[in-house]
């Protein structure tokens, strides 16, 4: 049986101002290819296994740049379509002490957000695959990415194909579209057998809200493995923060029997937390696939998300010997 996991995305350039200074501060900004499924593509090619992703981007040379950073990490880009127009951008101020991080986004008109849905031909892109991932940032882009997105996982189904979801609300991506948000996140979800999404993001698909949330969400959870019935994992990365270079990692995953709960990681002198929840997600991902029960893959997801912390860019550029020896505690030392 084919082990070929593959995401389905935008490819995003990411222009970051250096320095954790404000935006345009100086004219200067640093680059770097990102984008949620393609982070999770590269994080588990990196974890040893063999990943694809089906994606537009421009037929020029940034466009190709794109193409080359997911090659240079072993992602297959054979079903990325090259098209006229835009590559989608998103601008980031990173944060210091109790200045918050903010990202503008330049995604609306992007050749990944305009391509119509009548363009995927999903038996194809598909064929030989195990398992297919996407985020709940590909319908928010706009309304072909919301067909294509539900036409992508009831292909999967129909396949055979497993499926995992990464709720990821944005609500500057989904904007003048937000309305529409519960209903399309729930029809993703339906079909999902691991779901990534905390309790805010169940409170959203489910309509309900989080004020009369009385029992720390447990009734929520509940009633997510009711609505979604192909449901086996529910994960979420969970964080604290003192300041936004300041914090503390930790998450939890739930059956529909049990819950399963990491340590947690004290986080001092962040570098770039931008990815990390991708990171958690295909660390997970990587368990499950890998046969390991919930709280290994509980445990090595969250340190893959830990690591992830340290590395600038989107993507989290570990192996799994990396996660182990944080796992194990031998990380610390100089490899000599």
């Amino acid at each position: 049986m084919s082990n070929l996991i593959v995401c389905f995305g935008e490819v995003l350039l990411r222009l970051t101002a250096p320095h954790k200074e404000l935006l345009l501060q100086r004219p200067e900004l640093a680059v770097h290819v990102g984008g949620a499924e393609a982070n999770v593509a590269v994080s588990l090619s990196l974890l040893g296994h063999d990943t694809a992703v089906i994606s537009a981007v421009p037929n020029n040379a940034v466009g190709q740049a794109c193409l080359g950073a997911l090659r240079q990490h072993g992602v297959d880009t054979s079903r990325i379509k090259r098209c006229t127009g835009e590559m989608g951008l998103y601008f980031l101020t990173q944060g210091a002490l109790h200045r918050p991080s903010e990202v503008l986004y330049q995604r609306r008109h992007s050749v990944f957000a305009s391509l119509s849905a009548s363009e995927y031909d999903w038996d194809a892109l598909l064929k030989g695959a195990r398992w297919l991932h996407l985020s709940g940032i590909t319908p928010a882009v706009s309304a072909e990415g919301s067909t294509s997105a539900l036409a992508a996982i009831t292909a999967a189904e129909r396949l055979g194909v497993q499926i995992s979801l990464d709720c990821n609300y944005r609500s500057r991506v989904w904007d003048q579209r937000a309305h529409e948000a519960p209903q399309i996140m729930k029809a993703l979800a339906v079909r999902a057998d691991v779901l990534f999404a905390d309790i805010r993001d169940l409170a959203l698909m489910l309509e309900t809200p989080l004020p009369q949330l009385t029992d720390g969400g447990k009734s929520l959870r509940n009633a997510a493995f009711s609505a979604f019935p192909r449901l086996q994992w529910l994960a979420a990365l969970q964080r604290q923060s003192d300041q936004v270079d300041s914090q503390e990692l930790s998450g939890v995953l739930h059956t529909a029997q049990q819950e399963f709960r990491a340590r947690s990681y004290r986080m001092n002198a962040i570098v770039d937390r931008i990815g990390a929840g991708d990171a958690f997600a295909a660390g997970i991902l990587h368990g499950y696939l890998r046969g390991q029960n919930p709280q290994s893959s509980l445990d090595f997801g969250v340190a893959a998300a830990c690591l992830k912390h340290s590395i600038p860019g989107d993507f989290n550029l570990v192996t799994e010997d990396d996660v182990q020896q944080l796992l194990t505690g031998t990380l610390i030392d100089v490899k000599r």
